[in-house]
């Protein structure tokens, strides 16, 4: 059963806000679309990024701006408003696993997701940060069982495609090894919609001022690996066709 019996559901559990959409903010727009619920459950406020180049507030009004934008780029893409656990933005490392896990089980209870979506082991960029969320996330599918939790899909960049763009600060991932790539163009105005409400963030993105094509070729495709599942079934990818 997914959360209160409106459909299926995913839980994205990730560090900051801007992580729900560059890497991935298209499939679950489609998602949504198809009628999945889309929940990000977001470890900080962000406060550690930048303030905007000229700045947009003060450091320490960060932490609510950010909040704002992350509400503001859910609401683009069509999930649910954030759900956000209030760790201090660059200190993820040292949290309390067993307390950490706990905040993302309660989620996992009240919502009943079919999939788990979070950052690689390695951040994909080895971000502290998004490595302890991915060990949040690991731990609580091998807990979650018996509550419906089918697979575990991580952030992925295929070693092609980091070659192309000369993204060699990237873990990339051997070509075989992603397990889904999902073409996100029919969404493109409403992810780079989703993009824009990051104001703070858009100086510290350089594929935001590349060619247009170039931003199509990171941005209008999303890779995923199936992590870890309790079936052979591709389970995205049958909530991406509406199954």
């Amino acid at each position: 059963m997914s959360g209160a019996g409106v459909g299926p559901v995913l839980l994205a559990v990730l560090a900051h806000p801007d992580d729900e959409v560059f890497r991935c903010g298209g499939s679950p727009a489609l998602l949504s679309r198809r009628g999945v619920r889309v929940q990000v459950v977001c470890a900080t406020r962000g406060e550690s990024g930048s303030c905007g180049d000229p700045p947009l507030c003060s450091r320490e009004e960060l932490p609510a701006l950010r909040e704002q934008e992350l509400r503001c780029s859910c609401a683009a893409l069509g999930l649910e408003p954030p759900l956000l656990l209030q760790y201090r933005d660059g200190e993820l490392g040292t949290v309390r696993m067993g307390g950490a896990v706990e905040q993302v089980m309660t989620a996992v209870r009240a919502l009943h997701p079919e999939v788990l979506l979070s950052w690689p082991p390695d951040g994909l960029s080895g971000h502290p940060d998004h490595m302890a969320v991915s060990r949040w996330a690991a731990l609580a599918f091998e807990q979650a069982g018996a509550l419906g939790v089918a697979a575990l899909y991580h952030l992925a960049v295929p070693r092609s495609l980091a070659k192309v763009l000369g993204m060699a600060q990237l873990q990339a991932i051997p070509d075989e090894d992603v397990t889904l790539a999902v073409d996100v163009m029919g969404v493109w105005e409403q992810k780079m919609a989703a993009i824009r409400c990051h104001r703070t963030q858009a100086g510290g993105s350089p594929i935001l001022v590349a060619p247009e094509a170039r931003q199509r070729l990171f941005l209008g495709k999303e890779h995923f690996r199936r992590a870890a599942a309790r079936s052979e079934h591709d389970v995205m990818l049958d909530l991406l066709q509406g199954q």
